[in-house]
């Protein structure tokens, strides 16, 4: 059984640095890989992966907003600072776009230091004689292997056609992969098939290396929710999404099953309380903990990334100027029993000299416990991996099986959590299965990066309505994108393209 080992948040005593997205150190540095040589530089090398998702172009901050703004889920409101501006509008989305090429180089600055660590880690194996310094160094790997995953998960969400076939995915580019830090390998696009083949290699190397094996104890060896670190359960939650977008529905419902059904997460609940006033779905929110997150990022007040609810807010301990506001329809969405959207939106009077009030995305206005108290609005920890996705996967899935009862039952499930009574059940059928994924999707996974992607996956468009949106406070727009619009797929950015020695082929967004 592989040891389930804690490690604090210190300096950073190596620094991978990079020019270009896929450029190593310079010629001139220090060779760093000389200075590895025993478990705990790997452990280093391993808090500087985990340090690396902390980037403002992540979780923190774009990737986890500008899927979502790109679509039809917010009102850009009158007078704001055009932040993502060109994101929202849709049109203007360049490969010289700054926000595309921070998300596609911090992405790569992830994969980069996985592979240092991963090159250098079999070179201090092959010299380590203690068994204890040896499994921490499997599971410093393992982690690695994770990590590397992940971070090629998302730039194939972000920079890849939706995967709809073997065939058709054999035959379109996917993403450049690298094995390692400085392996002379060619600077192309796999194939979208072989880039998906490489994630599930490293997730098979990561669950091998991560195991908890038969005999874990939670009560022994610390409970798996809530957690900064990955896990084996990381590996499971990431290939149910990854499934899901490979139209593998059954290995979607294999891999969720064994993350709902291992019992070590639960739904925070919307009607049970952790202490007076706040309620468990809130407190998950409000104070970054919660019995349903998989995998978070881990923050201090001294580091932190981005601020991931700035937009929302901009608050200056006066007013409150957001740049975008959640659209009618999506505010609409929610039932009167649902607890999510007094959880999610909180209305307010802005600042502004146009006066507009309305629901603000208070599920972002900051961290209660680290931040606010010092007056750090925005930040908050995000939840990358949590249960209540692993139930909406299932659910899809079993749409596209036709088991309407089991997609139903999944569904009731997340509402039985979230309403503040459901005693039906969600009755689905070939009529409105897909459109009460959609809307739960929507309701569950606010501005948390999916919706593009969604779109994307189920191939359908989209239309901004300029009947809901007031010229007295909103910038109104009457978009209407068709369903495989090139924009779905960011440009490849075009410093990357021009890289010397890379051979990149662009994307049709690029043109």
């Amino acid at each position: 059984m592989k040891k389930v080992f804690q490690r604090y948040i210190i300096a950073l005593s190596v620094i991978i640095s990079c020019q270009a997205c896929l450029d190593k150190v310079p010629t001139d540095s220090i060779p760093m890989d000389e200075a590895i040589t025993t478990a705990e530089d790997i452990n280093q090398l391993m808090i500087g992966v985990y340090s690396s998702f902390k980037n403002s172009s992540l979780y923190t901050g774009a990737l986890s907003v500008l899927p979502d703004l790109q679509t039809d889920l917010t009102y850009s409101v009158k007078e704001n600072s055009n932040t993502y501006g060109d994101i929202w509008r849709w049109n203007e989305i360049k490969p010289t776009n700054p926000e595309i090429e921070g998300i596609y180089a911090a992405l790569y600055g992830v994969i980069n230091r996985c592979n240092f660590l991963l090159d250098n880690a079999e070179k201090v194996r092959n010299n380590t004689a203690d068994d204890n310094d040896l499994d921490r160094i499997d599971q410093y790997c393992g982690e690695a292997y994770f990590a590397r995953a992940l971070a090629y998960s998302e730039l194939i969400k972000c920079f890849c056609v939706a995967y709809d076939s073997e065939e058709q995915a054999s035959s379109v580019p996917g993403v450049v992969i690298t094995r390692h830090y400085n392996g002379n390998e060619a600077i192309r696009r796999s194939s979208l098939k072989e880039s998906y083949d490489f994630i599930l290699e490293d997730l098979d190397n990561a669950s091998r290396l991560l195991s908890l094996g038969d005999d874990f104890d939670p009560d022994v060896m610390g409970v798996l929710y809530d957690t900064e670190y990955f896990n084996e359960y990381c590996c499971y939650a990431l290939r149910a999404r990854i499934a899901l977008n490979m139209r593998d529905w059954e290995g979607a419902v294999k891999w969720s099953t064994k993350v709902i059904d291992s019992g070590y997460y639960i739904l925070s609940s919307c009607t049970e309380e952790i202490s007076s006033g706040i309620s468990y779905y809130e407190y998950m929110w409000q104070y970054g903990h919660s019995t349903e997150a998989i995998w978070k990022i881990g923050q201090t007040l001294n580091s932190y990334g981005g601020s991931i609810g700035s937009i929302f807010f901009h608050f200056d301990n006066i007013s409150y100027k957001p740049d975008y506001v959640p659209a009618t329809w999506v505010l609409n969405l929610y039932a009167s029993a649902d607890q999510r959207a007094p959880s999610f939106f909180k209305t307010v009077q802005t600042g502004y000299s146009h006066g507009l009030q309305w629901p603000l995305l208070y599920k972002y206005y900051g961290n209660q416990e680290i931040f606010v108290p010092y007056r750090i609005y925005g930040v908050c920890i995000p939840m990358v991996l949590r249960l209540s996705e692993q139930y909406l996967i299932r659910a899809e899935a079993y749409v596209n099986m036709n088991d309407y009862s089991s997609a139903g039952k999944d569904i009731s499930r997340i509402r039985v959590a979230r309403y503040s009574s459901y005693g039906g059940v969600t009755s689905m059928d070939a009529s409105n299965a897909m459109t009460i994924i959609e809307e739960e999707r929507i309701k569950e996974l606010f501005m948390e990066g999916f919706r593009l992607n969604d779109l994307k996956r189920w191939h359908k468009g989209f239309e901004r309505n300029p009947e809901e949106q007031s010229s007295d406070y909103f910038t109104v727009s009457s978009l209407k994108v068709s369903k495989d619009d090139p924009l779905f797929v960011w440009p490849i950015p075009q410093h990357e393209l021009e890289s010397p020695g890379a051979d990149i082929e662009p994307n049709e967004s690029n043109k």
